[in-house]
């Protein structure tokens, strides 16, 4: 009898492929502070300190109550190794920043700015944009005055109030990265 090769093909692991969903929602008692759950498990996350809000508007703290699709991370990679995700990844360069005015026509887009000129720049000397998932919030079509900048991001060791962001811890974040793709669902409310 001959050397016959053959293999058995598994299904893929669940932990190989992207969640197809993440929810986020409040914690009982406190609008500020919630839950995100994906995949039977569950971290802690700070939101905005307007907590969650159907009608969302530029300054009011209110993290926006929808159904949105991660566009890409950014992350530092002067800090960190690149992490594993499905999802585009993009390094932050020093000139890297977004603009929050709702009367600029690149309003809640990434800019470029110079080295004095004003903005909400992406490297910050905390670690809290170490790690930006950029969501689709308000961006197709982008309206002004509702809402800019809404990302995941990392938290304040205390778990302070965001300005309308979901944050959280770096384990966290970097567990979330290794199964978020393009067309997991980011589900907050």
């Amino acid at each position: 009898m001959g050397n016959t090769n053959f293999s058995i093909t598994y299904g893929t692991e669940a932990r190989d492929r992207p969640l197809s969903a993440v929810r986020v929602h409040r914690a009982a008692g406190d609008p500020r502070r919630g839950w995100l759950t994906a995949d039977g498990w569950s971290v802690p996350v700070a939101l905005g300190r307007g907590g969650i809000l159907a009608n969302k508007r530029e300054g009011d703290g209110g993290t926006p109550r929808g159904i949105y699709q991660p566009l890409q991370l950014w992350w530092r990679a002067d800090r960190h190794t690149r992490p594993q995700t499905f999802l585009p990844v993009r390094p932050i360069r020093p000139e890297d920043g977004w603009c929050e005015e709702p009367k600029d026509r690149h309003y809640n887009q990434p800019i470029r700015l110079a080295r004095d000129q004003a903005g909400d720049r992406l490297t910050r000397d905390d670690h809290l944009y170490d790690f930006i998932v950029e969501i689709d919030h308000n961006s197709g079509p982008r309206i002004a005055g509702r809402g800019s900048a809404v990302f995941l991001h990392l938290a304040r060791a205390n778990f302070s109030a965001t300005a309308g962001c979901v944050s959280m811890t770096k384990s966290a974040m970097l567990r979330l990265l290794r199964r978020m793709g393009p067309q997991t669902k980011i589900i907050i409310g």
